[in-house]
């Protein structure tokens, strides 16, 4: 199967029934919700799957973990599909989303509250332009404290809400592409923290750093690559501080998430309440 088509594997169509017999395998493409862990998505679908074709043995599987506060395309894999996860979580992938200048937090992005404000009268689109080349080819990364990387067999996530010390793995990443830019001064659309979701842990979702700068960007980037790392080290190189405000999975090898499924969609067409648009 190629890695760089979608034509080689069968994914569940909005614009099909669902399909009678059940296929040994095949791919759900879901717009992954705000809040949601990956392994929420993973239940959601697998629960509908078991209710509505009573295979209580159904394995289904993610290809490539997305945060709880970002959103975008999750690849689901069900039945002999999840022998190819690693296959999928191979693609390069596609990410949008906005930085803000002047400000670092614990988690690198909103689930945690600013800790330190650092200046940004300097900053100019110019500069971030020239820091750029930096950030694109075969790079290393330190994965963010509040991350699914494994230390001697321990989560970091884990460790930094024990608080013990660990010394933290530099990870090679490649960056295709980077695009950012331009500056503009933040507008925040909260003002103080809110819950975000409690389907689980309970996630935060923090107000942004009102005297701080912001930019959207795109990155093409390998399997493994941290936004919230990119984020932080984009800071570091301007001369000030960075966090991720926002993050958003639009594309993994030649998937893309504007033929996704909301999730509240997939359990209509599951239980039938939506038609075939053919």
């Amino acid at each position: 199967m190629s890695s760089s088509t979608t034509e080689s594997y069968y994914i569940f169509s909005k614009n099909q029934p669902f399909p009678d017999p059940f296929p040994a395998g095949g791919l759900f493409l879901i717009d992954k919700p705000l809040a949601w862990t990956s392994f929420d998505v993973v239940k959601k679908v697998r629960g509908a799957l078991v209710r509505k074709t009573g295979q209580k043995k159904l394995k289904v599987g993610h290809a490539g973990t997305l945060d709880p506060l970002a959103t975008g395309l999750l690849i689901v894999c069900v039945g002999q599909y999840t022998r190819l996860i690693d296959t999928l979580q191979a693609m390069p992938k596609t990410y949008t989303g906005t930085v803000t200048f002047g400000a670092t937090t614990p988690s690198f992005d909103l689930e945690k509250a600013v800790e330190t404000t650092f200046p940004v009268d300097h900053l100019t689109d110019s500069l971030l332009q020239e820091k750029l080349p930096a950030f694109t080819g075969d790079i290393l990364q330190v994965p963010p404290i509040f991350s699914a990387v494994k230390v001697d067999g321990k989560r970091l996530y884990k460790n930094a809400r024990t608080g013990e010390e660990v010394e933290l793995p530099h990870r090679p990443v490649h960056i295709e592409s980077l695009e950012i830019g331009p500056l503009r001064k933040v507008v925040p659309e909260r003002h103080e923290a809110v819950v975000a979701g409690d389907r689980g842990a309970r996630i935060m979702l923090h107000p942004d750093y009102a005297e701080g700068l912001q930019a959207d960007f795109r990155v093409v980037c390998s399997k493994g690559t941290y936004i919230r790392s990119l984020a932080h080290d984009l800071g570091q190189a301007v001369d000030s501080g960075a966090y991720l405000s926002s993050l958003r999975r639009t594309g993994s090898g030649g998937f893309q998430v504007d033929n996704a499924w909301q999730v509240e969609e997939l359990e209509a067409w599951m239980k039938g309440e939506v038609r075939s648009e053919r």
